[in-house]
């Protein structure tokens, strides 16, 4: 890119996510194995040492122009200004210091960034809690980059607590070979006509329901304004891996789909339980699709950092609008497994088709006649009129550590989007971590918490009835 007087543009997707109308945030929380040994000067040498020279972004700001577009500036950082370390009462029990965790997370995701300081900072909880040691948080603006970018910062800063001289490995992605060159040209037709038809209905659909159609008023979604910035807290839910592969082979379908479907069953079943009604209303998910040419596995930073990667840096993902299946007229007789094959249907469609692109494109048009602002509020009325959003990454095989502090767990979750619930999934040593954010005093976090493990108890005895 262009750089002039210090300054070089920053992508449009930068500047979608950090509007007047819109800025969002990631957070990953590391739960330690040990108690968090604060060293001010050894925090400062890491951060100036390993994860400034990640991406010039960590040392920048965003300005506007006399146009009305936003540059990135570089700026001296001042770490000091970016590490912040809670002081809690002490002598208090493990169970206490969840509450003040949890009271100290939902402040600081409503808190914005300074405009004069580069838009990430970290928090480091010394106290123990039931789940941890300590906690270490990273807070980072979605103007950096989007999870994959973010969660490929954050493992270049971790090695393996085994054997820190061994790389990372992540699960692996099996994809099938694509079978195209042997079709005939007479099943190749139908295809560019399911093609066409697919992507034309698909982006149909989702600038109606960006524009003119919202969700229905549910459990889940209150459909008032400024959602975005009440508190919220967070659920934790932990799943076996193996278990969900399991499921996924039994119905031959993808990891994404079993774990899409657990979360459309327990969402309606938690509705259901407060409104018997709601379990028949219009819903619907935005799944994330990273839109990225890549075989699984997270690259180097210097690989996405090239002019022309492949798996470049940034803002690389796509919404998937996907209704939410129903229950039938009498929902303890319906088949379970219904909500991971609609799943599967649903979003397997929507891959085949373009809509996503031409979406892109119109952001592009509304960006050029009228500027970022009006292609923010574009977004933000995507999402608004949604009832929830799932995202999801995939994290390492092994445990990581962080400066000799074994990681017991981790996750992460977006903060700033206009919805009352907002999920995120993560892979860590064997497990699904499903976290969601929920406005406080909307919708009863352990309630929520309890139908999705229902629903996975449920969906795995159903996959389990099924022979072999």
């Amino acid at each position: 890119m262009e750089v002039k007087e210090g300054l070089w543009p920053a992508s449009p997707s930068a500047q979608y996510y950090n509007s007047s109308v819109l800025s969002v945030s990631i957070m990953g929380v590391m739960e330690t194995e040990v108690p968090i040994a604060i060293n001010h000067a050894r925090t400062m040498l890491l951060l100036k040492d390993v994860f400034l020279p990640i991406n010039p972004r960590f040392s920048s700001i965003m300005v506007m122009d006399g146009k009305g577009e936003r540059q990135w500036k570089r700026v001296e950082v001042k770490l000091e200004k970016h590490v912040n370390v809670p002081i809690f009462p002490t002598g208090l029990s493990p169970t206490s210091y969840d509450e003040y965790l949890e009271d100290y997370i939902s402040r600081i995701s409503m808190e914005h960034f300074s405009e004069d300081k580069p838009l990430w900072e970290i928090h480091m909880v010394k106290y123990p809690t039931s789940n941890a040691a300590g906690t270490i948080i990273f807070k980072l603006h979605h103007a950096l980059g989007d999870g994959y970018s973010l969660m490929g910062a954050l493992l270049s800063c971790l090695q393996r607590a085994d054997n820190p001289s061994l790389p990372l490995t992540f699960p692996s992605r099996q994809h099938t070979q694509s079978k195209s060159n042997r079709e005939s040209s007479c099943r190749r037709v139908p295809k560019l006509f399911s093609l066409i038809f697919n992507s034309v209905s698909d982006f149909a659909f989702c600038f109606f329901k960006s524009t003119l159609v919202e969700d229905d008023r549910t459990p889940i979604r209150s459909g008032i304004e400024g959602v975005e910035h009440r508190p919220i807290m967070i659920t934790n839910m932990i799943f076996s891996l193996d278990s969900i592969k399991h499921i996924k082979a039994k119905l031959g379908v993808t990891i994404n789909d079993v774990i899409t479907g657990i979360i459309f069953l327990g969402t309606r079943l938690c509705m259901q339980e407060i409104n018997y009604k709601s379990s028949k209303s219009h819903s619907t998910a935005l799944v994330l699709l990273n839109t990225r040419t890549m075989s699984g596995a997270y690259k180097s930073i210097e690989e996405m950092l090239e002019p022309k990667s492949k798996v470049p840096w940034g803002n690389r993902f796509s919404f998937l609008h996907v209704p939410m299946p129903k229950f039938k007229d009498d929902h303890k007789s319906a088949n379970p497994l219904e909500f991971v094959w609609a799943a599967n249907k649903i979003i397997k469609k929507k891959k085949s088709s373009l809509g996503v692109y031409i979406t892109s494109k119109l952001l592009d048009i509304v960006k050029k006649l009228k500027g970022p602002e009006a292609a923010a509020k574009f977004i933000h009325g995507t999402i608004w009129k949604s009832s929830l959003s799932i995202s999801n990454l995939i994290g390492p095989l092994e445990q990581v550590s962080l400066d000799n502090h074994p990681i017991k767990g981790l996750y992460y979750v977006v903060l700033g989007i206009p919805q009352n619930l907002v999920i995120s999934i993560v892979s860590y040593m064997g497990s699904l971590r499903v976290s969601a954010v929920i406005e406080k005093g909307f919708l009863d976090p352990q309630k929520f918490k309890s139908c999705v493990e229902n629903a996975f108890e449920i969906i795995l005895k159903a996959a389990d009835e099924i022979p072999n």
